[in-house]
């Protein structure tokens, strides 16, 4: 389809013009695999058949009348890019330059790519159109991401930044580590617009609130999944100006069992009034922890996704947040985990890994899903999703929030 629309655009055209294409938006069509038709292109095939297409295209225009400059077309487009589709994509763009036909890339996601091939796509870039940049399939490491970093502090109006695998552990630090992290604090401090940062799988113990702290404004959306956070850390995040803004928040892969509870508490209280997107996969949450926050969880009116995958909530647990949850009229869909009651001879507390990897027991866990359906039909929320499927759908973007 892409190839298609692409190949269908006319050739610059000679001005004057009444009616000539000035702009074509191909942004949004490009996803992110998980719900991939087999019958369609990948989404690196679709940027490679991009770039192709652009080329053929500039290479096969028409010489303008004299006196008469070609009509310039504008192709907005999210590019995704990794190692195979990264020479034709460079070309394109460094045709783009110079050509009527100008590639101005909306959304850019990089995965396996060399720091300088990385560096070489963003200096490419229009500075005025980016809005997205997900590096977080390259593990750059503080070192390379602060190699990075000032190229895409360029992008004034960059809205979303993805990068993970960025280590800054204030327990353990060195003089060269240090430095990289210092520098880049200084450079996020550079972005004016700003408004969801993606950061999991980072070492940010007790570094939270220097990270947050350099930005200049509040945040929407956070993702932290998998940072050994701190009670400290998550107390400042609730007494932030961020707490007060956050749309999305994924905490997944940080304890909140333990010390981290009450504070967490305290972050869900600061963001109840906003909260759309809640993901709290393999927190060590069992049934004490979830009841405990309930009172909390349900003051968020907002919420229309709960993230509880790979938590050691039993039957019961489930049942009591199915129905202290009725009063969150906006809910649409809770991923919970297959309760610890379908498992067999499980070691308590259960490692997530654990809870992931054990077989269940699929008679006991076909009666847990028919016992829940009732309670929704009871509650009048069949509508509501319950379901154990964390890859069948999605993950909710930022933009369509």
């Amino acid at each position: 389809m892409l190839a298609f629309l692409l190949h269908s655009l006319p050739l610059p055209i000679p001005a004057p013009r009444k009616h000539a294409l000035r702009v074509l938006d191909m942004t949004g069509l490009l996803d992110d695999g998980v719900e991939q038709d087999p019958e369609t292109m990948s989404m690196w095939d679709c940027t490679a058949a991009v770039a192709r297409t652009c080329i053929a295209q500039q290479q096969g225009g028409t010489a303008a009348e004299p006196g008469c400059p070609p009509v310039p077309v504008e192709i907005r487009v999210d590019l995704r890019v990794n190692r195979a589709s990264y020479t034709f994509l460079r070309e394109a763009l460094q045709s783009s330059v110079a050509s009527p036909l100008r590639l101005c890339c909306r959304d850019l996601r990089a995965e396996d790519l060399p720091m300088r091939n990385t560096v070489a796509l963003l200096q490419l870039l229009d500075a005025g159109c980016l809005r997205r940049i997900d590096l977080r399939f390259n593990n750059l490491g503080l070192r390379g991401l602060s190699v990075i970093i000032p190229h895409v502090a360029r992008f004034q109006h960059l809205a979303s930044l993805r990068v993970h695998y960025v280590h800054g552990d204030s327990r353990q630090p060195s003089v060269d580590g240090e430095d990289n992290f210092r520098y880049f604090l200084a450079q996020m401090g550079r972005f004016m617009c700003l408004r969801e940062l993606s950061m999991g799988s980072s070492l940010l113990s007790g570094r939270l609130d220097q990270l947050l702290s350099t930005l200049q404004r509040p945040l929407e959306s956070l993702e932290l999944a998998f940072c050994a956070l701190l009670p400290e850390d998550l107390r400042f995040l609730a007494q932030s100006s961020h707490a007060a803004h956050l749309k999305k928040l994924d905490l997944s892969g940080n304890d909140l069992s333990g010390n981290q509870l009450t504070p967490f508490q305290g972050l869900l209280q600061a963001s109840s009034t906003t909260l759309l997107h809640l993901e709290l996969t393999e927190c060590q949450l069992a049934d004490a922890q979830l009841l405990a926050t309930l009172p909390t969880l349900t003051r968020c009116a907002s919420l229309r996704y709960l993230g509880l995958y790979g938590n050691p909530l039993s039957m019961a647990g489930l049942k009591e947040l199915l129905r202290d949850s009725v009063v969150q009229a906006e809910l649409r869909t809770v991923v919970h985990p297959f309760p610890v009651d379908c498992y067999e001879g499980l070691p308590w507390p259960p490692p997530a890994s654990v809870l992931l990897e054990a077989s269940i027991n699929e008679e006991k866990f076909a009666r847990v899903e028919a016992e829940l359906h009732q309670l929704l039909l009871a509650s009048g929320r069949a509508h509501v999703l319950w379901t154990t499927d964390i890859y069948g759908r999605l993950a909710a973007d930022y933009f369509s929030l």
